[in-house]
C-alpha cells in the first residue's frame, strides 16, 4: 500500500503555474513530478480559482504623524513610569534586606 506524500504549497503552485504556462503537457508533468495528472488538474484549476484572493490581501495602513506622535507620548510615559518603579523597587528592596539581614 502507499503511503499519503504530503507537498509544500510552494511545490503545488510550482507545478500549477508549469501546467498553466502549457509549455508541456500534463501527460509529461506527471512523469516528471511523479503524480497523476488528475492531482495537477486540481491543483491548476485551484490556483487559478484562488489567483484573485492575492489582491484582495490588504496593505498594511500607513500611520498618520498624529498617530505617530501619541505613540512616542505613550513611549515616554511608560518610560517615566519604568523608571519610577525601579527606583521605588531598589528603595523597597534595600528596606527589606536591612530589616531581614
Amino acid at each position: 500500500m502507499k503511503s499519503r506524500r504530503k507537498f509544500s504549497s510552494v511545490f503545488k503552485s510550482k507545478v500549477a503555474l508549469e501546467a498553466i504556462r502549457e509549455q508541456s503537457s500534463l501527460s509529461e508533468l506527471s512523469e516528471k513530478y511523479e503524480l497523476e495528472v488528475s492531482q495537477i488538474s486540481k491543483w491548476k484549476r485551484e490556483f487559478v480559482d484562488k489567483s484573485s484572493l492575492v489582491f484582495d490581501i490588504e496593505k498594511p495602513k500607513k500611520t498618520t504623524e498624529k498617530e505617530t506622535q501619541k505613540l512616542y507620548e505613550k513611549i515616554g510615559r511608560l518610560e517615566v513610569q519604568i523608571d519610577f518603579l525601579k527606583k521605588n523597587y531598589r528603595k523597597t528592596w534595600s528596606t527589606v534586606s536591612k530589616i531581614n539581614g
